[in-house]
């Protein structure tokens, strides 16, 4: 948790608790489990024990949003970098409550609620139809077979914006049955952000895979922020053996391509030589 977040797409982090479990691939190489065993914590699986927090941590989103009224500019918080919200817990029940009562208490910080769960939204969100301002609601979609699986529930809520956080992006993403062809039930995509995964064991995020999201975004109007390229970076042919530059075929563009491990900072964040910091035009 922390204020000023070195996130790019937040202004601060908070976690309600710590501890989650894995649900699908994009979790397989998850930093917050990392960090969290690096600490010491032994709270990730469906059978360990979460890790919670007394009134000092519970007090920090109160003394963000005072200094948020002060300077009459309203702050994005992510929530929850180490945990989900909607995890399927009775234990975390009255946690959730809590938090539920924070937003209520901060109406100048505009809180991130992002899931790999949406489909128990419905069981432990206490909003149905009347939805706080404050209140963004986003999924992970790092494939087409959870952008498949998970849309179809974040989309029904009208919150005050829906999101896409398309990392660790593992493979194309087709956002067209939500974009061009929204069934009326369904409410649409406001927000999409992209990115590799970071780390030594990361996997590569083909070039093809984050264009045909930025260039989906541009003709439906989304905004499209495109957060880094993670530990691989695109690159030239190797020139020589033992090189660590990889070859992949890109099936989006239709051509080989090399990547090489760089690491996160060296990679950077820039796609076709721009830097994607968009945001939803009301924000």
């Amino acid at each position: 948790m922390g204020k000023n977040s070195s996130i790019e797409w937040t202004d601060h982090t908070f976690n309600p608790w710590w501890g989650c479990a894995r649900v699908s691939p994009g979790c397989n190489n998850c930093y917050a489990e990392a960090w969290a065993r690096r600490v010491g914590e032994d709270i990730w699986g469906a059978k360990q024990d979460r890790r919670f927090f007394g009134e000092r941590h519970w007090s920090e989103p109160l003394k963000w949003n005072a200094e948020a009224q002060e300077q009459e500019r309203r702050r994005r918080v992510f929530c929850a970098s180490m945990a989900d919200v909607f995890e399927l817990r009775s234990d975390l029940d009255r946690w959730r409550d809590r938090l539920w009562t924070l937003i209520d208490q901060t109406p100048w910080l505009d809180w991130l609620l992002l899931t790999k769960r949406p489909q128990n939204i419905r069981k432990k969100a206490p909003w149905t139809t009347n939805w706080p301002t404050n209140v963004w609601l986003g999924t992970t979609v790092e494939d087409q077979k959870r952008a498949d699986g998970r849309l179809p529930f974040l989309l029904q809520f009208p919150a005050k914006f829906r999101f896409l956080s398309c990392e660790p992006l593992l493979g194309q993403v087709d956002l067209t049955a939500w974009t061009t062809k929204l069934p009326p039930a369904l409410y649409r995509i406001d927000w999409v952000i992209a990115g590799g995964e970071s780390g030594a064991n990361a996997r590569a995020m083909l070039p093809g895979w984050a264009i045909s999201l930025r260039d989906q975004c541009k003709r439906s109007g989304i905004p499209f922020h495109f957060k880094q390229w993670g530990h691989w970076a695109p690159a030239e042919a190797p020139r020589t053996e033992g090189s660590p530059v990889r070859k992949f075929w890109d099936t989006v563009m239709g051509m080989e391509i090399f990547m090489e491990p760089k690491g996160k900072k060296t990679a950077g964040r820039q796609l076709d030589g721009v830097t994607w910091n968009e945001l939803p035009v009301a924000a």
